[in-house]
């Protein structure tokens, strides 16, 4: 696995009980490495940590202008969405104006994260559709570029042009020719790269604003439309949408499954990614934000930054029984 570090530790009792290990680099504008922890060429999947990249084509063919999609639209598009109200409703209506309807998404049905629709579905006794997956506002990006190139309808296969963009725009993107594929939980193509690779893409999109090309304009629209809609990018109490809004609009943040994270940090023109080999999120947001903290981006006081880079362990009666805490 790369010779991962130490990253995260939990102790219980003033007594140290277990650890999170893994891989991190921050990158600058230019592809070099600012500091790392762990194995910066360690080859990983970003799993969702990645979608901005992903949603490249959608600005880029001209899709997004063309059926004037919003910044919360390019939000949605990038997001692991809670499936609360405000995603669904979006998504339906996103859908219906391209006359595609649920069976026309390839991402398959899920329950959702948000209480409120999850109890909703309950009580109603309705089973989940496809546009509460929190990866239905990407693949309604991806219905968007289906219509505007009139491809077919299979959008997920490897050979689609919708994926052939992504794939190159990936490849671009991270410096790195494709490293491999698996199917991500939505059954679109994931791309495999480096860590280095993966904060070389964050770092691409930090730096954006300062190039006029067509591919760095798509990419500072989409870092905007998620640093001004956080809450389509995750939603309530959701990590990407919690560290978005402590920050006031200076940061990017994606999550990503299986302990994926990533940064875009437009004004000190850096990326971060980062990996946890054992897959936990609860380590992925606490060396995120941890790094956020070190970058100066993120107070170290704001409740926020505590919740994720300092949580307190509680038992079932809410008694403090230990704490967890960075070790960069």
């Amino acid at each position: 696995m790369g010779n991962p570090v130490t990253l995260v530790e939990l102790w219980r009792g003033g007594i140290f009980e277990s650890a999170h290990q893994g891989h991190a680099v921050i990158c600058d504008g230019s592809g070099q490495i600012i500091d790392a922890w762990g194995d910066p060429e360690m080859v990983i999947f970003p799993r969702s940590s990645c979608k901005m990249v992903q949603a490249l084509p959608l600005v880029e063919s001209g899709a997004a202008d063309a059926f004037g999609l919003t910044d919360a639209h390019l939000a949605l598009a990038c997001a692991s969405h809670s499936a609360a109200k405000i995603h669904t409703d979006t998504v339906r209506e996103w859908i219906a104006t391209l006359g595609y309807s649920d069976a026309d998404f390839r991402c398959g049905p899920a329950m959702p994260a948000d209480n409120d629709a999850r109890n909703k579905l309950i009580k109603t006794d309705s089973s989940p559709c496809q546009y509460h997956n929190e990866c239905s506002g990407k693949h309604s990006g991806f219905l968007t570029v289906v219509n505007h190139l009139k491809a077919g309808p299979e959008y997920i296969e490897l050979d689609h042009p919708l994926q052939r963009a992504f794939k190159q725009s990936f490849e671009d993107v991270t410096s790195q020719d494709s490293l491999g594929h698996g199917l991500d939980g939505c059954s679109a193509p994931n791309f495999a790269t480096t860590v280095h690779g993966l904060a070389r893409a964050m770092a691409f999109f930090a730096t954006a604003q300062d190039r006029n090309d067509l591919r760095s304009q798509a990419a500072a629209r989409l870092t905007q439309a998620m640093i001004a809609f956080p809450e389509m990018v995750a939603g309530k109490a959701q990590s990407s949408t919690d560290l978005m809004q402590a920050m006031d609009g200076k940061v990017a943040v994606k999550f990503g499954a299986e302990g994926a994270f990533t940064a875009i940090i437009p004004d000190k023109r850096i990326g971060v990614a980062l990996k946890i080999t054992d897959g936990a999120t609860r380590a992925s947001e606490c060396v995120i934000a941890d790094i956020l903290v070190r970058l100066g981006v993120l107070d170290p006081n704001h409740p926020t930054a505590i919740k994720y880079r300092n949580p307190r362990i509680l038992n079932r009666n809410g008694w403090d029984t230990g704490e967890m805490h960075p070790v960069l």
